[in-house]
């Protein structure tokens, strides 16, 4: 008999693997299907709320598709920026993302689709598989979580090298929190100063709380920032 520590790293790695099976499957049927109507209830949180958002693409001609791929570490803020961002609202608690989250944004003649990963560690090894798809790379990183930055580097690091052209957004999240590390030294420690002039990279401190709405950290301004990359030739 296989001792319960080997189980319990086996059922995690089956998980993780069937998690991200959903995922790659889920944007091959979005890929496929893309533009023709065709649509499912997934029925979860994320998609009850942001229905309405998908139903506003506007008649008429195709829209040029774009993919946003949102990574980064479990606890990090990532579906709270995504929701902030196509809600233009805040939510108090959501809970951690085991798989993926999907939403479409109809801006300026775009189709913006915004596909967040988990960011737990059995998951992070699937991220690269993303990669290929995506016209942004936005990483959001916990302003607060001062264990856990060398991990973000490391992992953030090992995706800009397998796609070393690929525009990069970082969000220094969490920033209405009094302990907050900046975004001038979230920089340092994620060595971004050592990466290749030729990305374009952009870094943003970010609060995805009410409070933050009318303020520079508010998550609105990533928004922007991604409809002005995605409508770049």
């Amino acid at each position: 008999m296989a001792p319960p520590g080997a189980l319990r790293d086996l059922t995690l790695a089956l998980g993780a693997a069937v998690a991200a099976l959903g995922s790659l499957l889920f944007i091959a049927w979005k890929i496929y299907f893309r533009g023709t109507g065709t649509g499912t209830d997934w029925g979860g949180w994320w998609e009850r709320e942001l229905r309405e958002l998908r139903d506003r693409a506007p008649a008429g001609d195709a829209l040029d598709w774009r993919q946003v791929l949102v990574l980064g570490l479990d606890g990090a803020g990532k579906s709270s920026v995504l929701h902030y961002i196509c809600s233009q609202t805040a939510r108090e608690r959501i809970a951690p993302t085991l798989g993926f989250n999907s939403a479409q944004l109809y801006v300026e003649g775009l189709e913006m689709d915004l596909l967040e990963v988990g960011g737990s560690q059995n998951l992070r090894a699937y991220w690269p598989h993303y990669l290929s798809q995506a016209h942004v790379l936005v990483f959001v990183v916990d302003s607060v979580d001062r264990s856990r930055l060398l991990t973000a580097r490391q992992e953030l690091h090992a995706l800009l090298a397998a796609e070393p052209r690929l525009p990069l957004v970082v969000l220094a999240n969490k920033q209405d929190k009094s302990n907050a590390l900046s975004a001038a030294e979230l920089r340092e420690e994620l060595a971004l100063h050592t990466l290749s002039g030729q990305r374009e990279l952009f870094l943003l401190p970010t609060s995805a709380t009410w409070a933050s709405l009318s303020t520079a950290t508010s998550v609105l301004h990533v928004k922007s920032l991604l409809v002005t990359l995605l409508s770049q030739p």
